[in-house]
């Protein structure tokens, strides 16, 4: 279907359009909107069960409010799709998450109606508390609505806004996607507990009837409510979680029936102080395929739209690199009781689903919750286990002080495995993991380290398991390089000598020090700067901390330029450390240093990335080949 055979989607350009449609309208609407983020995603890859899951609450959320003046704050964005189509970025949309296109997640910059920014979740309660008490002291009036999901509900910072918010009485709104998953199935109490309110309706619909009534009759209503407090304060102890935060509770409503949440919101408008509307959602809404396998559709890559047929890759590619590690953790654990595997619900995304399906008892997936994720290793690793805690690069900036008061400090076996590290690509700046190494520097009794290929990375994971300290292993999302049967497991893993360089190739004319799997890339660069005769030593460096210090003397010595390449920001990399290294010994060589400037990278393919980063090949070529 393209979009000529739409009959209202191309109507609407902006809420004002939207609220121009008639009921029945607006149900056809929603069904032409949930058929173009389908066929739109089918071909340009994305988020897609989250988005088609709050189609019909997007659109109760424009219809019912005045956006832009009203704020509507997105925890994460996956689910933001039908939001960005309903405000103006249809005609855009096929460039979603490409170069130079609109963003995959709410974004400031992009549009008026992106009130917050936002690709890690949790944060919307917080922001959302923060906008409306900026419209107090301006004494401006606007409604402010913060809408979360039950997965990002785990985590601390929610509850850290929520709990301010209420003591502050903030007139603000919270709405709980509650379809019972993030990327993976929720785990944890707050999944249990959020099905036992579910499970109590008709306690909810009389307190709903019971209040519509009152409506009516304001002074009964506030006496009502009064005595209802004392009561739920004095014998009760509240009626729920919510309302012991002082968020007053509606709900669960079918997020899927469309005239009952417009009334519902309408109704909610009406009500000052903080509110919580518990509506539910099923991920994936509309589309039998997303339906039936929501982890797989989360993200599922390009599809046939008709068929559902998600399309594979080609047969015989490289291991990912996810999947090394996840077979290595197995294998690991099957060889010492003391390993365990610790993700904040990323069980699927970084492959400890396959431990799981084996070790269920020793494989912890603590929800969306990255600080505690780091420090509960640090409880299991006091108590003699060893730990592999595996957390996205990016994510892992959330758990910063845990990494250095809980485990650094206290010298914790605790092996941190960074998912996702250097350029990932269309997720763009919020997903980037290109800040692990300089956040990690300076961090006393670390080690950071990270392979140059999937062989590399499973040594590397044997090397911490019997490290006796903290661990840093850094790895990129995608495959490897291919070509290394100890990545196959068809022979024992090879253990590393801790803070030791791997020379790949020797020169005289200048060295070449590498960090990850970019050396790859540098040296295929410095093949070709051979075959234009300029003679490159290269080594692929393994470890960021310690530098092989034996090394960086002896390129210190021979060698008058020294070309540094990492797939991180310059400030405060290795290649920053290798300058250090070489002024504190005297050493006049020239250093350039080949990484991230100091800049946020945007979404775009890795490749196009890369090249803009000048971290390709051909730009390392010219770094190499360059006259003194």
């Amino acid at each position: 279907m393209t979009e000529p055979r739409y009959k209202y989607l191309p109507l609407v350009d902006s809420p004002d359009d939207l609220k121009k449609l008639g009921r029945d309208e607006l149900a056809d609407y929603c069904g032409e909107l949930r058929q173009f983020i389908i066929e739109q995603l089918s071909d340009n890859p994305g988020h897609l069960g989250s988005s088609l899951g709050v189609v019909e609450l997007s659109v109760a959320l424009h219809y019912v409010f005045d956006t832009p003046h009203d704020k509507l704050i997105w925890d994460v964005g996956h689910q933001a799709y039908a939001h960005k189509i309903i405000t103006g970025r249809r005609d855009r949309f096929h460039t979603n998450r490409k170069l130079g296109g609109i963003s995959g997640f709410p974004k400031i910059a992009e549009s008026p109606y992106d009130a917050f920014g936002g690709g890690h979740s949790s944060v919307s309660i917080s922001a959302a508390f923060g906008i409306a008490s900026a419209a107090r002291l301006r004494g401006e009036k606007r409604d402010v609505v913060a809408i979360i999901g039950d997965g990002a509900l785990t985590g601390g910072l929610a509850f850290e806004g929520m709990n301010n918010a209420g003591a502050a009485d903030t007139d603000m709104l919270v709405i709980l996607n509650d379809n019972d998953m993030s990327i993976d199935p929720n785990v944890g109490a707050m999944k249990e507990y959020l099905l036992s309110i579910t499970a109590s309706k008709r306690y909810n619909r009389l307190k709903d009837r019971t209040w519509n009534f009152l409506r009516r009759f304001p002074r009964l209503r506030r006496a009502v409510q009064k005595a209802s407090d004392a009561l739920k304060t004095g014998l009760l102890r509240r009626s729920n979680m919510f309302e012991s935060f002082n968020f007053r509770y509606f709900g669960p409503v079918d997020g899927h029936d469309l005239p009952l949440l417009v009334k519902t919101l309408r109704q909610l408008r009406e009500i000052p102080g903080p509110k919580l509307l518990h509506v539910l959602t099923l991920k994936g809404k509309g589309y039998r395929p997303a339906e039936n396998d929501q982890p797989n559709w989360h993200a599922p890559g390009r599809f046939d739209p008709e068929s559902g047929e998600r399309f594979r890759e080609e047969p015989g590619l490289p291991p990912r690199y996810q999947d090394v590690f996840g077979r290595t953790l197995l294998e690991l654990a099957r060889g010492d009781a003391r390993i365990a595997g610790v993700t904040p619900a990323m069980p699927k995304g970084c492959s400890m689903n396959i431990m799981m399906a084996e070790m269920p008892d020793r494989c912890f997936d603590v929800g969306i919750a990255e600080g505690h994720a780091v420090t509960f290793s640090a409880g299991l690793a006091a108590e003699g286990m060893v730990p592999f805690c595996n957390i996205y690069s990016s994510f892992m900036q959330r758990a910063y002080d845990n990494v250095i008061h809980d485990v650094a400090l206290q010298r914790l076996p605790v092996v941190m495995c960074l998912d996702r590290a250097g350029i990932v690509g269309e997720d763009g700046a919020t997903h980037q993991g290109v800040f692990d190494i300089a956040y990690f520097m300076p961090v006393p009794g670390l080690v950071v380290s990270s392979p140059m290929n999937e062989s590399e990375l499973r040594g590397l994971m044997h090397t911490a398991a019997s490290h006796g300290g903290p661990f840093v292993i850094r790895y990129p999302r995608g495959r490897g390089v291919g070509g290394s049967a100890g990545a196959e497991f068809d022979e024992p893993a090879g253990k590393m000598e801790v803070g030791r360089a791997n020379v790949l190739t020797e020169g005289r004319d200048i060295a070449l020090l590498t960090l990850g799997p970019i050396g790859n890339v540098a040296a295929r660069a410095a093949l070709r700067a051979g075959a234009d005769g300029v003679s490159v030593y290269h080594a692929d460096l393994r470890f960021a901390k310690p530098l092989d210090a034996r090394l960086l003397h002896e390129v210190g010595r021979k060698f008058r330029r020294v070309v540094t390449v990492e797939d991180g920001v310059k400030t405060g990399g290795v290649g920053a450390e290798v300058v250090r290294f070489m002024n504190d010994n005297g050493y006049p060589c020239r250093v350039d240093i080949m990484g991230i400037d100091d800049r946020f990278v945007e979404h775009g393919t890795p490749e196009e990335l890369y090249r803009l980063c000048r971290l390709d090949e051909d730009s390392i070529y010219q770094a190499l080949t360059r006259p003194e």
